[in-house]
């Protein structure tokens, strides 16, 4: 399904790995994340390569709202879990990223649509005041310059004024032709295990072997398990994004609530949108995507599409070194951009061996939880419940089940598929707006015939297509 960004940008399609490589850098992903660590690395002297599985910017880049802010609705958490210091040295983190990106967009002339705005936090609930001036209290103590918001559409809220919106694709693909003059970008080459040696790292592809001092894991949901432990350390949540003509504004919106509903505007042309999300659901706990969509459909949108993100216990993304020469970033808590542009200048010093004032606050190896058995029990809890429980009244009939198999018919075709991912045996999703089959565990997605779409599977689930006679 095309986003508004797919839709309204374009990008040539580049070489897929077709040879063996010794290198001294693999980047594995080609999203925001990926494309920036590599920006970062564009003046040294080593080998560096990138591979993606599908094409640069078809994964979670594509589908974000592309709003850039340090208005979170974090702090107020973080504050709780870790006190001040560290929550005042998240929130410089997120300006500096801002100044990083500002940096790059204004030194590369890029053409991404890039505004400055206004952004308003706010609440339609009382249930959630005292949470919102709780978050504004924080906010001003640790030298956010912010006012309260005179908007009557809320309950309650408070602005900031130096915040900024963008295209995501278009900065993407700005950034990938700077890249590839000095890395070359391997598209449509998807990394199906990585095994470790002395002193480099070997790591099989579907289209060939690559031989590597380093790895940077940039590829949302690292398809391994040790030495990081993934499954265990995050939750993902999934929201849901509608687009829909509308008078143009300059600003942005976020809510405390639960379920986060967030709001900008974008003009493409002569044609003004609103870009409006809401959800962030557990998505073990989402049984019907479909509900969901559909009120959206109720507001005429021209546009729609889910996205997901990965949680962490602490609220602050997971960025830096996991080995001697394997680094990660993830675990961005639904704020992709800031905290990928934070990646870039991270891992980029910690490869070269400068110091990053940062390094210890994002280290991906820090301790969340301080009772080891709670965390696992809750982790474990979705992927548990998803292995044993298989809820047919999610596929609205379209689709019956046989020998772990799914068959599902379009009045066509039978497309047979497997009814379990491949990645840790969970029961499979039909997202019938999307046209994908979907992991409630841990993210995976295929395609309506079974062609894995994103990880952490590496492996399709398609098995055979049958005619109708």
């Amino acid at each position: 399904m095309d986003t508004l960004w797919s839709s309204t940008s374009f990008d040539k399609k580049y070489k897929e790995l077709d040879k063996d490589l010794d290198i001294d850098i693999l980047i594995i992903g080609g999203g925001i994340t990926g494309l920036n660590i590599a920006y970062n690395l564009l003046n040294e002297r080593e080998k560096i390569v990138l591979v993606e599985a599908n094409r640069v910017g078809s994964g979670v880049t594509s589908r974000m709202t592309g709003k850039i802010s340090y208005l979170q609705g974090c702090y107020y958490d973080i504050y709780k879990k870790y006190g001040r210091t560290i929550t005042k040295k998240y929130f410089l983190s997120q300006l500096e990223a801002i100044e990083i990106i500002k940096r790059i967009i204004a030194d590369n002339k890029i053409k991404c649509n890039f505004e400055k705005t206004i952004s308003y936090l706010y609440t339609d609930n009382y249930k959630y005041l005292n949470r919102l001036k709780q978050e504004e209290n924080i906010l001003r103590d640790i030298g956010c310059i912010l006012e309260k918001g005179t908007k009557k559409d809320f309950l309650y809220s408070i602005k900031v004024f130096d915040t900024y919106t963008f295209h995501p694709l278009k900065y993407l693909y700005s950034l990938k032709k700077i890249i590839s003059k000095k890395i070359p970008i391997y598209e449509n080459t998807r990394v199906l295990g990585i095994e470790k040696y002395n002193e480099y790292y070997l790591v099989k592809t579907d289209k060939g072997i690559i031989k590597t001092k380093r790895v940077v894991l940039a590829n949302f949901y690292p398809n391994f398990i040790k030495p990081f432990f993934m499954p265990l350390k995050v939750t993902l949540q999934k929201s849901y994004i509608g687009v829909s003509s509308s008078e143009m504004h300059n600003y942005t919106t976020l809510s405390v609530d639960n379920k986060q509903s967030s709001m900008r505007f974008y003009k493409d042309k002569n044609i003004n949108y609103k870009i409006y999300s809401y959800g962030n659901v557990n998505i073990s706990n989402e049984n019907n995507m479909s509900k969901r969509f559909l009120k959206l459909k109720r507001d005429n949108y021209n546009y729609l599409w889910s996205n997901m993100d990965i949680m962490t216990g602490d609220f602050m993304p997971f960025i830096g070194r996991l080995d001697k020469n394997l680094y990660i970033a993830t675990g961005y808590n639904t704020w992709g951009i800031t905290n990928s542009i934070l990646s870039g200048k991270i891992i980029g010093d910690l490869i070269r061996g400068d110091s990053n004032k940062y390094e210890g606050l994002f280290n991906p190896k820090r301790k969340i939880y301080k009772n080891t058995f709670l965390a696992v029990t809750s982790s474990f809890k979705a992927y548990l419940k998803e292995l044993i429980y298989h809820n047919k009244s999610w596929y609205h009939g379209r689709i019956t089940f046989q020998d772990n198999k799914a068959i599902l018919s379009d009045g066509v075709d039978k497309h047979v598929v497997l009814s379990k991912c491949p990645h840790m045996g969970c029961n499979l999703v039909y997202n019938e707006v999307e046209k994908t089959w979907d992991c409630p565990c841990h993210g995976s997605r295929f395609s309506a015939l079974g062609n894995v779409i994103c990880g952490p599977s590496n492996k399709n689930i398609k098995v055979e297509n049958d005619k109708k006679n």
